[in-house]
């Protein structure tokens, strides 16, 4: 058992009084500990609703019995996902096969624009994405994304016309059980259970990662507030999925807010660190580093880990201590990554591959195409990158030389991946570019740089804050020069 910190306690009282609470809590403040202490408090039954199955699996050794620990998705597939499993085995169709199934055949003129019928399908399967990610109850023209040259409400208006009918044809499709022609995936079968208004069977929900949620699940989280008491728990500086649909909705819950902002993690000097980039990213706390853990700032020979901004740059990094004999281990493992590589080598000699995920593709160039425009297909595009940049021979011969985490001197991952994790001596990679100058310039004639995006703020907040001991700030270094890297009330 450990001490509870003040903020641990005063969460722990609110929760006790039935409350709905939002807790904010930073990098390394020990959420999960501050979870299974209220879930351990009372013998009422929880639910905690996990990020993924890793960590609803690491969860279940730390809940006690009484909370079931499962993802969305797992809760949704356990009530009705499990009807379609025969669908969600069937390999993958690029979204022009599927548009001529559901009889898009020919080209249609928009506002002087021939959108040809791979275009349609694409729009069509992004629509469907679209409204499955979403909260509504059915597909209208505002899941119908704007196409370049199409940005007018006139032109966007025709376009919805068009794609509509089709997009609900699909919909139709998915909520057959036995067969159909558009490929199944489980956000399909969470948005059908999700419009069942399901009611899951506790006394209280516990949602993690609650700044990267899809509204679908915030939905039916929030529809249990009637029966079961709610608490989010996350860190809005660490939302860095936006790009893939999710939402951070901390800071609109109704219910009581709460801070957990002493990390545990790293000391005062790597807080201080962070908050430059709570600061850049607006964020709604401040953290606080422990005394007892002295993080160093500076230079890394030997990092345990190596983040990076890019895939393309994970694997350049790769490939580079591969060439110094060093034991590498690239986070998530290199098993998924050589296979799609034999496939993607099998394609550009012009052989078709007997791959599951690529099965259906006669050429490399449908497969880029179907990682550029196609909804389905957005999970492919850093292979598709790193087959582009390196080649598959490269990558095969790198993959093959990968060790793993426990054997490795050192571990190279996205810092998207290494959100969660943690090492005692982390470099930040060069890929982590300054944002481009302004065309003006301060008294010394030198270029303005330009504003910090939000969104990369929080994205260098994350690669930050993995450290324990000792991090190098490497690629990252140009915030010491920039503008915005000195706020003028700078706190630990």
């Amino acid at each position: 058992m450990f001490t509870p910190t003040d903020e641990q306690t005063r969460a722990a009282d609110h929760f006790h009084t039935g409350d709905h609470m939002a807790l904010q809590a930073g990098a390394g403040t020990g959420k999960t500990s501050t979870l299974a202490l209220l879930a351990k408090s009372t013998r009422r039954r929880g639910r905690y609703i996990a990020y993924n199955r890793a960590i609803a699996h690491d969860a279940t050794t730390r809940f006690p019995s009484t909370v079931t620990c499962k993802t969305a998705h797992a809760l949704a597939y356990a009530a009705i996902g499990h009807r379609y499993a025969r669908r969600l085995d069937a390999p993958r169709r690029p979204a022009w096969k599927t548009g001529q199934d559901l009889g898009i055949t020919k080209p249609v003129r928009i506002a002087g624009h021939d959108l040809m019928p791979t275009t349609l399908s694409n729009t069509v399967m992004r629509t469907v994405t679209r409204f499955c990610h979403s909260a509504d109850t059915t597909i209208t023209d505002h899941h119908v994304l704007p196409l370049r040259g199409l940005d007018s409400p006139t032109a966007h208006s025709q376009l919805a016309a068009v794609v509509l009918p089709f997009a609900r044809k699909a919909w139709e499709d998915l909520q057959r059980s036995d067969d159909g022609v558009v490929r199944f995936d489980p956000d399909h079968f969470l948005k059908i259970w999700s419009l069942t208004n399901p009611k899951i069977p506790a006394d209280y929900l516990l949602l993690d990662e609650a700044q990267d949620t899809n509204p679908v699940v915030e939905h039916i989280f929030n529809s249990q507030r009637d029966h079961a008491q709610l608490v989010l728990v996350g860190d809005s500086a660490q939302a860095i999925y936006h790009w893939r649909g999710a939402k951070d909705i901390m800071t609109g819950f109704d219910g009581t807010h709460l801070p957990l902002s002493r990390s545990f993690r790293f000391g005062p000097h790597l807080a201080r660190e962070a908050n430059r980039w709570l600061t850049i990213a607006q964020a709604p706390i401040r953290l606080t580093g422990t005394d007892t853990m002295p993080t160093e700032l500076g230079p890394l020979t030997h990092p345990d880990a190596i983040l990076c901004r890019t895939n393309v740059g994970a694997m350049k990094h790769v490939m580079n201590h591969l060439a110094t004999g060093t034991r590498v281990a690239l986070a998530g493992g290199g098993d998924s990554l050589r296979a799609l590589a034999l496939a993607a080598r099998d394609l550009k000699d012009g052989r078709r591959t007997h791959h599951p995920e690529l099965v259906l593709f006669p050429t490399w160039g449908t497969v880029q195409d179907y990682a550029a425009h196609d909804p389905c297909g957005r999970d492919l595009q850093p292979l598709v990158d790193l087959v582009d940049t390196h080649g598959t021979h490269a990558i095969l011969t790198a993959v093959s030389h990968l060790t793993t985490e426990e054997n490795a001197q050192v571990t190279i991952s996205t810092a998207h991946k290494a959100k969660g994790r943690e090492w005692a001596r982390v470099q930040v990679a060069d890929d982590f570019t300054p944002p481009k100058d302004t065309d003006e310039q301060d008294s010394q004639g030198r270029p303005v740089p330009g504003p910090i995006d939000d969104g990369e703020a929080r994205l260098a907040y994350v690669a930050v804050t993995r450290a324990r001991t000792q991090l190098d700030i490497g690629g990252l270094a140009w915030i010491d020069t920039h503008p915005d890297g000195h706020p003028e009330n700078p706190s630990e």
